[in-house]
Parts: C-alpha cells; structure tokens; sequence
C-alpha cells in the first residue's frame, strides 16, 4: 500500500494551498482517511480526517479555514488549505485506515498507512 502526497510549497499569509494524497488501493483507505501535520519541535497533530460515508472532522486550529474531501472512486483525499498563517507551516502526511476509526479518527494510531509528508511553508 502506497499513498502519494503532492501539493505542498511555499506561500504567502493569506494564501491557499491545496493538498492531494492519493491511495494505491481502495482497501487501505475504505475506512477513513487524513492529514496530521508536524512543524519542527512539535509533536504530530490532526489535521482533519473524513470517514469513507463523508463524517469529518477537524483539528481546532484549522477549523473554518481548511476542507477535506475525498474521491473514493479514485481513492483519493484532498485538503483545502486557505486564509493559512505562518503557523500552519509544517510536514503535512496523509493516513489511510482500511477500517472505519469511528470516534478515533483524530488519533493518529487509528492509521495503519502513511504517506511520505509534503512540506508546506507559510511566510509572513
């Protein structure tokens, strides 16, 4: 099982990003997928993460700002990253759960699979 993360880079504040992640097998990420972000120093945080029936959920700092979405013919998640903020920089990685985490799926052990990280920089 293999997930591809792309879309990351350098912006300004106030800017937008958009991430992709793609999944090799519809199984690896039939339960739930998600991003978790992890800046220099700190510990790996949720992001947000969507359930394959479409239930998401987000992490505070990024709520009203960031949207998740996925494909599931196309075993893919997106994250729509705007108004970011220097605070948002941070190796983003994708997870995929190939059954359904339920009220866990903010916890990043509810992930059997990972992606490699793309870095998103934010300058003020």
């Amino acid at each position: 099982v293999q997930l591809q993360a792309s879309g990351g880079g350098l912006v300004q504040a106030g800017g937008s990003l958009r991430l992709s992640c793609a999944a090799s097998g519809s199984t690896a990420s039939s339960g739930a997928m998600g991003w978790f972000r992890q800046a220099p120093g700190k510990e790996r945080e949720i992001v947000a993460a969507i359930r394959s029936g479409g239930i998401t959920f987000y992490g505070d700092s990024v709520l009203g700002r960031f949207t998740i979405s996925r494909d599931n013919a196309k075993n893919t998640v997106y994250l729509q990253m705007n108004s970011l903020k220097p605070e948002d920089t941070a190796v983003y990685y994708c997870a995929a759960s190939p059954t359904d985490p339920f009220t866990r799926m903010g916890q990043s052990t509810s992930y059997a699979y990972w992606g490699q990280g793309t870095l998103v920089t934010v300058s003020s």
